[in-house]
């Protein structure tokens, strides 16, 4: 179904629903086993009617994320209104609640149904969700309720939803996933049966878009068995947190000069590393994950001022949740929680990745990053001593790791994931 077909069949959803019928967009008994519809709510006895009969999603989001008085939320693909109504009454009068639907008459439904139920904290846009109309980091939440598994776009979804997201801002949705092992012609008329027109994105690749836009603290959990692999289900993550007027996104390609300007005067201090002279960007960029690379960058101007990244410590399977890590502030930009904020994003990325250790190499005389390191679940497990010279002076190092809590609570052990019979 092309992308004016499902405006146009969900106004005349909307067109049905404004009349007085309850609609559905799958068959009943999908609705009944799914908790499709007003069933995935706990209580809509406030609501409008109308509101209640265009409920056409797969969950509850508003309970999902979490929202808080005073917030400012936003509902991708809003429909009649019902999610956007229960969100506004969470957030209260000092908070706002924004709806964008791509349909006309689901707009005017969810006008008339805020209207009824005397709401006032609310406003409905009109557009797509892979380009929503409101302002950088403009919102605290972002739902959603079985809507992005309708777009053709859901990488370009995604990222919208980091970009209006203030830092430390919540994307919590109901949508549908697939299973990569279930049939796929099964799964077709699975999804055609409960309305996934575009096609559902298997679990793993929704995970891997939410972490390549910049989210972290990525949880799936799903809550409905609709047959042959295909799933409602509850996804959370977050924009990681940091202070005010700066944003912690993925390192780009257009980073590079600001990123090597500040790796080349971390290691002007003398206490950063053995090396004296950052790489070219073609070397560092070479050197490391193409993933777990992170900026923190100020919103106004775009300047980077401080980075993360991760290095693989071997080529050997046995070891692929294993990593190296550096971290760089500016110079003039530390002491001002930026380094904290950077690593706790990139711990939170590490574990949504499946790595396992992280691991990095410090001299004893830098003591700030080593209580950094060490407020973040760091331990010292060695010095290797005299281990190279800096202009011309024997330096200690100090090997520090922080092993993933998972890790830790795997009785198997972590090593016992992948078979490598060669010490």
């Amino acid at each position: 179904m092309a992308h004016d077909e499902i405006i146009d069949h969900y106004s005349a959803l909307a067109r049905a629903a404004a009349a007085g019928r309850v609609v559905a967009d799958c068959g009943p008994d999908a609705f009944e086993d799914g908790c499709f519809g007003a069933a995935g709510y706990d209580d809509t006895s406030a609501l409008p009617e109308g509101a209640v009969r265009a409920g056409l999603g797969c969950g509850n989001p508003v309970a999902v994320a979490e929202l808080r008085p005073g917030e400012t939320v936003l509902d991708l693909g809003s429909g009649g209104g019902i999610d956007v109504l229960l969100s506004a009454r969470r957030v209260g009068p000092d908070g706002k609640v924004y709806g964008l639907d791509a349909s006309p008459d689901m707009l005017a439904l969810a006008r008339h149904n805020a209207e009824q139920a005397g709401v006032s904290n609310v406003e409905f846009l009109r557009g797509g969700i892979e380009r929503v109309p409101l302002p950088d980091r403009s919102v605290d939440a972002v739902i959603s309720n079985c809507l992005i598994n309708l777009s053709d776009d859901k990488a370009a979804v995604l990222a919208e939803a980091f970009r209006v997201l203030r830092p430390g801002g919540r994307f919590g949705v109901s949508d549908v996933v697939v299973n990569h092992e279930s049939n796929p012609s099964r799964r077709v008329v699975a999804e055609r049966r409960i309305g996934c027109v575009a096609g559902a994105l298997p679990i793993e690749e929704y995970r891997q878009v939410l972490a390549r836009v910049g989210f972290a603290g990525i949880r799936i959990t799903l809550t409905a068995d609709h047959g042959d692999g295909v799933h409602s289900a509850i996804v959370h993550a977050v924009k990681p947190e940091i202070g005010p007027g700066l944003e912690i996104r993925p390192m780009r390609e257009a980073d590079a000069a600001q990123v090597l300007t500040i790796y080349q005067a971390g290691l002007d201090t003398g206490q950063a590393s053995f090396e004296t002279t950052a790489p070219s960007w073609e070397g560092f960029t070479t050197g490391r994950l193409p993933h777990l690379r992170y900026v923190a960058a100020d919103t106004q101007t775009g300047e980077v001022v401080g980075w993360v990244a991760a290095s693989a410590v071997s080529a050997r399977q046995v070891y692929a949740g294993v990593v190296e890590h550096s971290i760089y502030v500016h110079p003039g930009c530390q002491a001002h929680g930026i380094g904290h904020a950077l690593l706790s994003a990139f711990i939170a990325a590490c574990e949504d990745a499946g790595v396992w250790t992280i691991q990095s190499g410090i001299f004893p005389e830098n003591s700030a990053s080593l209580a950094l390191h060490q407020a973040l679940g760091f331990r010292i497990v060695g010095t290797r001593e005299r281990i190279g010279q800096h202009h011309g002076v024997w330096r200690d190092v100090l090997f520090i790791e922080r092993r993933s809590p998972s890790a830790e609570n795997d009785s198997s052990g972590a090593g016992d994931r992948v078979q490598d019979p060669t010490p």
